[in-house]
């Protein structure tokens, strides 16, 4: 299992709405990314917008390329990505580099 680890930056004025639409994602989604192997999926957001995202999957790269196929996961980056700083045309989850894991106390 993967434990993967990424960060994004939400814009400061966006803050309150993103949160608010985290409260109620689509069941659609979420069944999405339980069928294409994300597993203990976790948001962290810092007041100045710094997001941090952790999932545990067998293989990321797989992870990804499933919601990528998936035309639910294309309406949900379409809406989620006006939230975001610096993506440069790309999608939020093309954005998603994980982190290098360092350290891991099991």
């Amino acid at each position: 299992m993967q434990r993967v680890c990424f960060l994004l930056k939400v814009k400061a004025d966006r803050l309150d709405e993103y949160k608010a639409r985290h409260e109620s994602v689509w069941p659609e989604m979420l069944n999405a990314l339980s069928e294409t192997g994300w597993t203990n999926y976790s948001l962290f957001l810092r007041p100045d917008g710094l997001l941090v995202g952790y999932v545990e999957t067998p293989d990321f790269n797989a992870a990804l390329s499933g919601m990528a196929g998936r035309e639910v996961n294309a309406r949900w980056q379409k809406e989620m990505g006006e939230f975001f700083e610096a993506l440069d045309g790309k999608r939020p989850d093309e954005e998603m580099v994980p982190l290098q894991e360092v350290f891991h106390l099991a």
